[in-house]
């Protein structure tokens, strides 16, 4: 055995193990290959470190620019909000009354509180005209929430039970004017409950059914059955 062409190792048993020179440098090449790739996996991890702290650095400012942005789009949805509802009121009510929404935020949390202003004075809707006040302002407010949600996880349909109960005869086709004005532009399907005269229903509603009980059971007849028009039918 040549010494001079081999290397030497020892093993456990204090054996003498000689292995050739390849055998070392393949050994040694491997070796090399695995520092280089903890060392290429090193810098990437403190690249990767560096691009954090950076981001942290800035996380409150990016914090406090998205807060304001939140906080300006819910104060423009709100306007708009205020807006549309207010023409609302005028157009059932016949008056001179606006709808406010005048929000604040607590802790983060979006706060809003609704009232109706008129002359320039304040009111709380739960005690405006009886009743009428909320009968306009829930429809809008139900309208506008179901707009928002998800069209593929909600179905756009709404039943407003009795929404003009304390609304004068008069007053009541204004409002199913403007439910079926909105079901229309938001592609919605209501029904409305109502103890009110037929009549009062007929130039808005596509159908009408009259239900009325009879020895412990209900009839239903279908009273009116309006055929949707081309553009309402290329809209649905």
């Amino acid at each position: 055995m040549n010494s001079h062409s081999r290397g030497i190792e020892r093993s456990k048993s204090g054996q003498t193990i000689v292995n050739s020179p390849n055998s070392l440098r393949s050994r040694l090449d491997k070796l090399q290959w695995t520092r280089d790739q903890f060392l290429a996996r090193q810098k990437q991890l403190r690249h990767n470190l560096e691009e954090i702290n950076s981001f942290l650095g800035i996380a409150d400012q990016v914090t406090e620019a998205l807060d304001q942005l939140s906080q300006k789009l819910f104060e423009r949805v709100l306007g708009i909000l205020q807006s549309n509802l207010s023409i609302a009121l005028q157009e059932v009510l016949e008056q001179p009354i606006e709808f406010k929404a005048e929000a604040s935020f607590r802790r983060g949390t979006a706060c809003v509180d609704f009232m109706v202003a008129r002359d320039g004075n304040l009111e709380d809707i739960r005690l405006g005209q009886g009743g009428s006040v909320q009968n306009v302002l829930s429809v809008g407010l139900r309208l506008f929430a179901l707009a928002s949600l998800e069209q593929d996880e909600h179905r756009r349909f709404l039943v407003l039970d009795e929404q003009d109960c304390w609304l004068r005869p008069e007053l009541v086709p204004k409002l199913v004017n403007i439910v079926h004005r909105a079901a229309k532009e938001l592609d919605f399907q209501v029904i409305m409950i109502s103890h009110h005269d037929i009549a009062l229903f007929e130039e808005y509603a596509d159908r009408i059914y009259r239900f009325e009980p009879a020895d412990g059971a209900v009839n239903v007849e279908l009273v009116r059955n309006q055929p949707l028009d081309v553009d309402s039918e290329s809209e649905r």
